[in-house]
């Protein structure tokens, strides 16, 4: 799924809490039965480049691997990205995958120089795992 021609500014949570959920109304009700992981690629000016489903999973749970977010994030040349992810549940509280799928696109992102500003997991409210503090620079 990549956005339409106008380029919008994304830097904080709220804003990303937006997004998604305008992106999940669009796609129906149902939408919000399964889980959607999507990869929001950045240029250094925080405007998106892009937003794709990376993954749709069952009601609990979506595999998510490293190659598959970083892959548009390479080709078009994004400076940062921010993940999000709905909980069907509604409720927003990090599981253990969701802390350690955010680490290993941290380490990841620090590898090859394009870094994770935030994971966002949306529901009823949303939480931003960066001020959480799950998401720190380790360089």
């Amino acid at each position: 799924m990549l956005m339409s021609e106008k380029k919008q500014k994304c830097s904080a949570p709220e804003d990303v809490f937006k997004i998604i959920n305008s992106i999940l109304d669009a796609e129906g009700e149902g939408s919000r039965l399964q889980e959607h992981f999507y990869v929001i690629g950045l240029n250094n000016k925080n405007v998106i480049q892009f937003i794709e489903l990376v993954s749709l999973g069952t009601i609990s749970e979506t595999i998510v691997h490293p190659r598959e977010v970083f892959r548009t994030l390479i080709i078009k040349s994004c400076s940062c990205f921010i993940v999000v992810h709905n909980h069907p549940s509604g409720d927003c509280t990090p599981s253990k995958e969701d802390q350690a799928t955010t680490q290993r696109l941290v380490d990841s992102g620090i590898l090859l120089g394009i870094p994770i500003l935030d994971h966002v997991i949306i529901g009823d409210c949303y939480v931003s795992l960066k001020e959480a503090g799950y998401i720190e620079w380790k360089i």
